[in-house]
């Protein structure tokens, strides 16, 4: 299985002054694209000054989402600069591969260090094997852990907190300490793992990690009004 990403939407008339889509069909208002990021921030950076933006899908050679931005000048005339960015259009019939998995019920929640740390710690692991143990559990500890028949080595934090939703049991009472301690669990391919810690360049002011024992580990990066969540699958 593959490290997913997913975004959640972003509200049209928080970005769009003027928002118009025809999709594939009346009951299917959508469009599917797939780019190179690094294209689209690489076009963005050039309209920071912009006084008005247009983005639009296009067919050019290929299709492209065609970024057009109106740039101050020192003379009367507008300038407007644009930029074509390839993209691929995905097929209806793929579509379904594109939706956001389901959450399953996980047995931890729990906010993470800073994502640098991590990283760093993780860039050390990687050297020694190929798979991870991460744990976590309701007070606030978490453990990074690799073992091999030749060296074991784990890197412990604590004092992380946990998302409130985790404070109580199902019928509102303090959960009690040994149920606190338990430690959650699953091993993880160490490089899907740092696929996720590249991601530290969002800098987001809260990062969220969430376990279901032995099936998954789920991330959450929130920044501002934008959240992107991580789903890492389980390896046996």
């Amino acid at each position: 299985m593959r490290l997913k990403l997913v975004t959640d939407p972003l509200e049209q008339g928080s970005f769009f002054d003027e928002f118009q889509l025809e999709g594939m069909a009346p009951n299917a208002n959508e469009i599917y694209l797939e780019l190179i990021p690094e294209n689209l921030l690489r076009a963005l950076k050039t309209t920071q000054n912009a006084k008005s933006l247009k983005i639009k899908l296009t067919k050019k050679h290929c299709p492209c989402l065609t970024v057009a931005a109106d740039l101050p000048s020192l003379s009367s005339n507008s300038r407007v600069v644009t930029h074509d960015i390839p993209v691929g259009v995905i097929p209806r019939k793929l579509w379904q591969d594109f939706k956001e998995p389901s959450v399953p019920d996980f047995d931890v929640s729990i906010y993470l260090p800073p994502l640098k740390t991590m990283k760093n710690v993780i860039d050390r692991m990687k050297n020694l094997s190929n798979f991870l143990v991460l744990e976590a559990n309701k007070n606030g500890e978490m453990n990074l852990r690799i073992e091999t028949e030749l060296v074991s080595v784990s890197t412990h934090f604590k004092d992380l907190g946990n998302p409130p939703w985790v404070s109580t049991d199902g019928d509102g009472s303090k959960e009690g300490s040994q149920e606190r301690t338990k430690m959650a669990q699953v091993h993880v391919d160490i490089k899907k793992l740092q696929q996720f810690l590249a991601s530290q360049q969002v800098n987001p002011s809260k990062a969220i990690c969430s376990i279901a024992s032995d099936r998954t580990v789920h991330f959450i990066l929130l920044h501002e009004d934008v959240s992107l969540q991580y789903f890492i699958p389980a390896v046996g």
